[in-house]
């Protein structure tokens, strides 16, 4: 089985060839390893290979994985980002726990998220989910309701949103995802904002090319989920 240094320098070795290609600098290119369902054990020769960003889905799993009993973090170094759908519920264990939350996608969550980094006494870095697919599955906020929702947000002291991040259809090849990061491409050149999370470990080179500045990637580094 080849080792964890290994895939990720593949991963890197593919993101640097699609940067390339679209006239991009690799570096402006950020990797997540998404690590949901791996166990800390299997994910550790990663973080020793060099991963600095880690993506969870579910705050209960992240915090059963790296937090230790005192509450402090099994990862120091590493990045955290909530990227799976948050519940209102979860807003403060998530607002205390990561350094970013990828899946902002309703005014209401922002007013609780907000509410609870102001208690906490930090301003919590986020993205917005834009729904760029059709599918029933995919969550995010509606594209026509972007600039509103923008607006709205810079009267939330605490929030601080970073970027847009969205998830394409899943599709039979990368070229078939294409035409939904150009569209979200497009909407993140129009709102001046700093980051753009999409492309996953069967799209991540055609989002690269379509201008995404992050990555958010599981199997291609750490092999399939059980």
């Amino acid at each position: 089985m080849d080792s964890a240094a290994e895939r990720l320098g593949r991963v890197m070795e593919r993101i640097e060839k699609a940067a390339r290609r679209s006239s991009r600098n690799p570096q402006d290119i950020t990797l997540v390893a998404v690590t949901k369902t791996f166990s800390f054990e299997h994910i550790l020769p990663f973080l020793q290979a060099g991963v600095r960003h880690i993506g969870e889905n579910r705050v209960q799993e992240a915090l059963s994985k790296y937090q230790n009993p005192d509450g402090s973090r099994r990862v120091a170094g590493a990045t955290l980002h909530l990227i799976g759908q948050l519940q209102s519920n979860k807003a403060r264990k998530a607002v205390d726990f990561f350094d970013m939350i990828q899946s902002l996608d309703r005014m209401d969550l922002a007013q609780d998220v907000n509410r609870h980094a102001q208690a906490a006494g930090r301003v919590m870095p986020c993205l917005l989910e834009v729904k760029i697919s059709a599918e029933t599955t995919k969550t995010g906020l509606d594209p026509e309701k972007l600039n509103d929702f923008l607006a709205q947000a810079k009267t939330l002291s605490a929030v601080s949103i970073k970027g847009l991040m969205g998830i394409a259809p899943l599709t039979k090849t990368p070229e078939e995802a294409r035409p939904f990061f150009r569209r979200l491409r497009q909407l993140f050149e129009k709102t001046k904002l700093e980051i753009l999370s999409m492309g996953m470990s069967a799209d991540f080179e055609a989002a690269i090319e379509e201008g995404s500045t992050m990555v958010r990637i599981g199997t291609a580094l750490f092999g399939s989920r059980a």
